[in-house]
């Protein structure tokens, strides 16, 4: 082989919604990097051929999905890889997709609160595959009944937080009516050991029936409050200020004439 040439180090496999992209170091100089995908069941295709990049988009050679896939960061000459010899490469740890893939956002599509009812619908994370029509394969079209969601909701401006889970794409949970509530979405899979819970969705915040106190806070309140009540006494005690002290001038003016 070429035991000159370095070798990759640091490879990790970065994928959220089954888009999948392989990356290593150091950066090339004087050769380049070829990247080869072995899977268990299919024969070894490549990817990104002599590359000076350090990172490889590898999403359309792991449709299989559960397939558990290496990676064979190859060494190689600008001038190609030799027929004859065996380039040196760096091996990956290896990655299966369904059981690895981080659950990207969901999406917020409507929601609703009427009276007691919240109502959050909901779309799931589409991936980088297709139908033969030409439409977006979704996270759900993977995982079926193995992805549930979570809708995480609170009153607005309080800290507790109560949750609700759904195999659908739409929640209705039961609320204060006369409260505002904020709530966001995340897709769980809990057959899985690890990347159990995919990421979180938007915030969102209900807009029904918010006042003032809702809005600003009670302590915005109060000060109002109190502002209000020093503008009332102030109005109540200074006719009486000035009407003594109009009586105290008058009876000022009187006193010489008293004296003669």
């Amino acid at each position: 082989g070429n035991p000159e040439l370095p070798t990759a180090v640091n490879i990790t496999w970065s994928s959220i919604n089954f888009k999948t992209i392989l990356q290593w170091q150091p950066k090339p100089s004087g050769y380049l990097y070829t990247v080869e995908i072995h899977g268990q069941t299919y024969d070894t295709k490549k990817k990104c051929i002599l590359t000076a990049k350090t990172e490889c988009d590898v999403t359309d050679v792991l449709r299989n999905v559960q397939e558990t896939y290496t990676a064979h960061i190859l060494s190689v000459m600008s001038s190609g890889m030799d027929n004859f010899e065996e380039p040196p490469f760096a091996a990956s740890e290896k990655f299966t997709p369904y059981s690895q893939t981080v659950l990207g956002k969901p999406e917020i599509k409507n929601y609703t609160q009427k009276g007691s009812k919240l109502t959050v619908v909901f779309q799931d994370p589409l991936t980088p595959y297709k139908f033969p029509n030409g439409s977006f394969k979704s996270v759900q079209d993977f995982f079926q009944h193995d992805l549930e969601y979570k809708l995480y909701y609170w009153k607005d401006q309080s800290s507790g937080k109560k949750d609700a889970t759904t195999k659908s794409h739409e929640f209705e949970v039961s609320v204060d009516s006369t409260k505002n509530y904020c709530f966001y979405i995340q897709g769980i899979i809990p057959s899985r050991r690890e990347n159990r819970s995919g990421q979180e969705s938007t915030v969102v915040c209900t807009s029904v029936g918010r006042g003032i106190l809702d809005e600003y806070g009670t302590e915005v309140f109060i000060i109002i409050a109190v502002i209000a009540v020093a503008v009332i006494t102030l109005a109540i005690v200074l006719p009486v200020i000035l009407c003594k002290r109009k009586k105290a001038e008058a009876a000022r003016e009187k006193e010489p004439l008293n004296g003669v």
